[in-house]
């Protein structure tokens, strides 16, 4: 327990009525903001998919023989990139180690690191000091989740992309093992003292069984303790991945590596991930499948 500093204007709570109205208000900007958010990517993956469907549908290009004058073999062999994926609960950076087997296939290595965030997580802006210093907080929240990838894939192009510098529509795919980190999730919390004074002090905690009423009143919740906070308990849950979606490449066989992409991935883990309080039915699960929209950059050699 962290003592931060003590106030002597500790107040009054403020009625149930008013959490109520707020936890209502909140819920309804939340479920408001994911369904545009989830409408939005799903418009942009699907229109992806549209798009490289119809190019898909092109005459493919068959790259000639060695010798034949225009095209004399593959110039790179070699090619790293970096990954900025978002996907529908969280965001990941990665980087790529790939092989160019052919015009057609790129074997590849990729190690990345990310954050899953819970379905229900919704950060509010409600601030409960009445002296105007609390902060943004998830309520609800328990731990963050952190995710360490490892694996292995496939790059595979369907379009014509050495001969012409147009868009290279391809599919690629990887998979390999996880290791979730679980941060724990601190409040600041306001606790009132025992000095005939009044007054109040403030800590930041973890949540637990004992400070369960403490973590989860409105009136108690000063704000978030930070984000370098709990980082001394890290947990650790193990588990498997999957990744699958259409890959746009600008000059596939440029120098510079140029390309978007967008699929589904999944990541499971050997047990339940609790990230959140069980309350409002806020389901803790052990996998997460989600949409993502992927950037990438690098260069070949």
């Amino acid at each position: 327990m962290e003592v931060i500093l003590p106030n002597l204007n500790f107040s009054k709570k403020k009625p149930s009525w008013i959490n109520h109205f707020q936890a209502i208000k909140r819920l309804k900007l939340y479920i408001t903001w994911k369904f545009t958010f989830m409408k939005t990517l799903f418009t942009i993956c699907i229109s992806l998919l549209t798009f490289g469907s119809s190019l898909m549908a092109q005459q493919t290009f068959q790259p000639r023989p060695i010798g034949s004058g225009e095209m004399v073999g593959l110039i790179y062999d070699r090619e790293a990139a970096a990954d900025i994926r978002l996907h529908t609960n969280g965001f990941a950076f990665a980087m790529n180690f790939g092989k160019i087997k052919t015009y057609y296939k790129t074997k590849y290595y990729q190690i990345e690191i990310g954050e899953l965030k819970h379905p229900k997580e919704f950060r509010n802006p409600f601030d409960v000091n009445p002296n105007g210093r609390g902060s943004s907080f998830i309520y609800g929240k328990r731990n963050n989740l952190y995710v360490l990838r490892g694996g292995i894939g496939t790059k595979r192009y369907f379009s014509e992309k050495a001969k012409k510098r147009g868009i290279a529509v391809g599919a690629s795919y990887n998979f390999g093992p996880s290791i979730g980190l679980l941060k724990p999730y601190q409040l600041t919390l306001r606790y009132p003292t025992d000095s005939p004074n009044g007054g109040n002090v403030e800590v930041n905690e973890s949540y637990s069984e004992e400070n369960h009423d403490q973590f989860t009143d409105h009136s108690f919740i000063v704000g978030a303790a930070g984000f370098s906070k709990g980082f001394a308990d890290l947990k650790i849950r193990p588990g498997v991945h999957a990744k699958a979606g259409l890959h746009f490449a600008l000059g596939a066989f440029d120098e510079v590596v140029k390309a978007f992409e967008a699929g589904v991935m999944v990541d499971w883990f050997f047990s339940e991930v609790p990230m959140m309080i069980p309350l409002d039915n806020n389901e803790n699960k052990s996998y997460f499948l989600n949409l993502y929209l992927n950037l990438q950059f690098g260069k070949r050699w």
